[in-house]
């Protein structure tokens, strides 16, 4: 017989659904502020082009993002495990910039610190006949830059986990470091590696709206400049609930793509459930963390 869940992890999802929706009918009560529902339902169920770029542009620069970070987050892994000095003091002081200072300030200094000084001025660029404003390219180096901090621990963590007989095997059979890792090591630490990856590439969907401070026109931009002119403006309850609502689709489509990628890697795993990885329900809403599954990322 499996264990009982306890009630209390049941209800959690359950009260704070309600509690949500009390807020919600809390803020529809007699007050002076016209509300237009029709605006949310617009923008919810009929997004016009305007919202539909700022979505697109927010999963763009996600994605981009999150792949620089990755790329910077297996060097700096292996920057900081590597035994020439140089490289493992440029890989800690790396991470140790980029995981202790805040990421708006990141943000502020790569695009305005970087132009008024005319170390890099971010012109725009035109890529397969697409001008990309340097606002937007500025956007996605400091996000990859300070994903690729977080990465780094994420990756060594991964590598550790795995024993390290296998890398001397690898060498006895005459692999070279490189090739040891991109073939024997890298593959095994993804098991370990790809939960908090998930949750980092979730976290970096709701990021971007940090990219307000350069203008970059995303999802919750979008939306600010609907509440500030046109038809819209002035009705922040509609449109930021619509904000809220668009964020909530995109890292809940996020969450059953990362459930399914875990399930694939846990196949075969020992101490797995049959099902392997973890549910959509604990996934999205939290839960009973299957015994043996790999430990996700605890945030920021």
């Amino acid at each position: 017989m499996g264990r009982a869940v306890p009630s209390s992890r049941v209800l959690r999802p359950a009260s704070a659904l309600a509690g949500g929706l009390a807020l919600v009918l809390a803020g529809c009560g007699p007050s002076s502020y016209q509300y237009n529902w029709n605006i949310l339902v617009d923008s919810v169920i009929r997004p016009d082009g305007q919202i539909l770029s700022g979505i697109w542009l927010t999963l763009s620069i996600s994605i981009v993002s999150q792949i620089i970070g990755i790329v910077l987050g297996v060097f700096g892994a292996l920057g900081k495990m590597s035994r020439i000095a140089p490289i493992r003091w440029i890989a800690n002081v790396y991470i140790w910039f980029f995981r202790g200072t805040p990421l708006l300030v990141q943000i502020t200094f790569i695009f305005f610190g970087l132009g008024v000084t005319r170390i890099y001025q971010w012109p725009p660029i035109n890529l397969l006949g697409v001008s990309i404003p340097g606002s937007i390219q500025a956007g996605i180096f400091a996000l990859g830059l300070n994903e690729g901090a977080y990465m780094s621990e994420i990756v060594r963590a991964g590598i550790l986990s795995i024993d390290p007989g296998q890398l001397e095997a690898a060498k006895s059979l005459g692999m070279t470091y490189g090739k040891a890792m991109r073939r024997i090591i890298l593959p095994q630490a993804a098991r370990v590696i790809v939960p908090p990856l998930g949750n980092e590439f979730n976290n970096m969907l709701k990021t971007t709206s940090l990219l307000v401070i350069i203008s970059v026109p995303e999802l919750y931009v979008t939306f600010s400049r609907k509440n500030a002119s046109g038809p819209t403006v002035f009705h922040p309850f509609e449109l930021f609930l619509a904000a809220a609502v668009w964020y909530l689709v995109l890292t809940t489509i996020w969450g059953v793509i990362q459930a399914y990628i875990e399930r694939r890697l846990a196949k075969g795993v020992a101490g797995t459930p049959a099902t392997g990885g973890v549910s959509l329900r604990e996934r999205l809403f939290g839960g009973r963390r299957p015994e043996g599954a790999p430990q996700g990322s605890g945030g920021r």
